[in-house]
């Protein structure tokens, strides 16, 4: 879609960081429109004790950092708008529309208001985010934000609006879209003080779990398995899951199987509480199981995880997840299992973790999930698509696709079963890596993306702790990993785990 106009109707007296940040957001995205703002009068000042909440969590928890929530003086913006507009994103909730005017409206719970989005996050919910044709009442887009990296109010609410930033995108770019109409949530909010006492109450215990335990202490289990595996059954069950030895000053996760030139191991993140970057290991195996030491396969100045494997024109490729370094960069093996160099940055630009990537009809296809700085990192599912593995690779048309903490990060390679593609994804609606959902990707073209749920695997039973979020097969063998509470004192830590082997057995 192309646009000449596009006003953000917004209150003067509860002008926002994240507001002026969606105007930039717009203009970037459609450089040819110029986009500014409507400023209404009226005051739309919030309760008194949700700024008093806002103001002490900065000085608390922020350290009087910026955040998305801090207020910006109207009258010192020169991005205005008076005339007639192709759009309107009303931020308002009741903004009167130019004659023919497109009218966007935000929704929080189904509200036009964002105190709907306070109300929810105050009763401990997670608000559903949507964007509705305003003169219709049909909805665009909705989205389900991940609070895994919020802290208190404050960073629940740099969630909510970063990610409805992206939705209205979604909403202008395709505004033709519908969906089902959905009933407005009704909360029952905590008061602010009382949220707070909660929340710092929170803080300080997280902050004594920390002192005494390794957390989270992620462990790796590996099955040799015929038949089918986790992600075709949706199951756990099967052979015994039998964990990789770790050591009690780093966590093993994101495991990644391989046999390549008569050898067989796995890769996998090592991460060092020491010094809190991850590094990509590597455990040979045989016939019996891990054999041997395992040793460091690559490293570099910044964290790295998830070490994405893909074999192409017998060379072997890692795509490891470096969403600090801002590209998704392909390594080629050049002495396996522990020397690779960097050959090509297949995306540029772009805080991405876990890309995953995939043959489907004529092209190759990478799914991740991708943020700005601001919010959790798993709810909003970019695509990209290449005719070859050197790309050159572009963004599907509609991406980010969904806005979704339930479905969105990947948690493994996707898998091609009885003629569909099975794609493992984290579900982190409930925190990070909580559990994993198979959705089956139902239709993928550059104009087109859907996926349906299949099944959830939880942690438990024959695989205890408390999350689970990498599942990876290749032959025989099958790998999972999940967290389990460590303590950091060992005598404890052995009388646990103790406890975990005889609940297993």
């Amino acid at each position: 879609m192309t646009y000449r106009r596009i006003a953000i109707a917004v209150s003067s007296a509860r002008f926002m960081r994240w507001q002026d940040r969606l105007r930039e957001r717009l203009a970037k995205r459609w450089p040819g429109a110029k986009v500014a703002f409507r400023f209404d009068p009226r005051d739309d000042a919030q309760p008194g004790a949700v700024t008093q909440l806002l103001t002490l969590e900065r000085m608390l928890l922020r350290r009087s950092k910026p955040t998305l929530c801090d207020r910006v003086d109207a009258s010192a913006v020169n991005a205005t708008l008076e005339s007639d507009a192709d759009v309107v994103i009303d931020l308002i909730g009741d903004a009167s529309p130019t004659s023919g005017a497109l009218v966007l409206r935000p929704l929080y719970d189904g509200h036009a208001t964002d105190q709907a989005a306070v109300a929810a996050i105050l009763s401990g919910a997670v608000p559903t985010l949507a964007v509705e044709d305003a003169a219709s009442g049909a909805r665009i887009v909705e989205g389900y934000p991940s609070m895994e990296a919020a802290d208190g109010l404050t960073g629940s609410l740099e969630a909510v609006y970063s990610r409805i930033c992206v939705l209205i995108e979604k909403a202008l770019a395709d505004p033709e879209a519908t969906l089902a109409a959905a009933v407005p949530a009704q909360r029952r909010p905590r008061r602010p003080a009382a949220y707070f006492a909660l929340n710092l109450a929170f803080q300080c215990a997280r902050r004594l779990y920390h002192l005494c335990c390794h957390s989270p202490h992620w462990r790796i289990g590996w099955r040799y398995i015929d038949g089918p595996g986790v992600v075709e059954s949706g199951s756990l069950s099967g052979p015994e899951w039998r964990v990789i030895p770790d050591q009690s000053v780093a966590c093993s996760a994101d495991p990644f199987p391989i046999e390549w030139r008569g050898q067989t191991g796995i890769f996998y993140e090592r991460l060092d509480y020491r010094t809190e970057i991850g590094e990509i290991f590597y455990q040979p195996f045989d016939a019996a199981g891990p054999v041997g030491e395992p040793l460091c396969a690559l490293k570099e100045r910044w964290h790295l995880s998830y070490p994405f494997l893909i074999e192409e024109a017998g060379e072997l490729y890692m795509v490891p997840e470096a969403s600090t370094a801002g590209a998704i960069t392909l390594y080629r093996c050049v002495g396996f299992p522990d020397k690779w160099e960097p050959v090509w940055n297949l995306v540029e630009g772009v805080e991405a973790a876990d890309a995953t990537i995939f043959r489907h009809g004529d092209r190759y296809w990478m799914t991740s999930v991708v943020r700005d700085g601001y919010g959790g990192y798993s709810d909003t599912l970019a695509v990209h698509h290449a005719p070859r593995l050197f790309g050159p690779w572009e963004p599907h048309r509609r991406s980010p696709l969904i806005v979704d903490a339930r479905f969105a990060r990947p948690a493994g390679a996707v898998v091609a079963h009885n003629g569909v593609l099975l794609r493992p994804v984290q579900n982190c609606a409930h925190g990070y890596g909580k559990e994993i959902a198979i959705m089956r990707i139902d239709a993928l073209d550059p104009e087109t993306f859907r996926q349906s749920l299949v099944s959830r695997l939880s942690p438990g039973g024959r695989w205890p702790g408390g999350r689970l979020h990498t599942i990876n097969r290749c032959g025989r063998l099958e790998c999972i990993d999940g967290a389990i509470l460590t303590p950091k004192y060992m005598p404890l830590r052995r009388a646990l785990q103790e406890r975990i082997d005889a609940r297993a057995r």
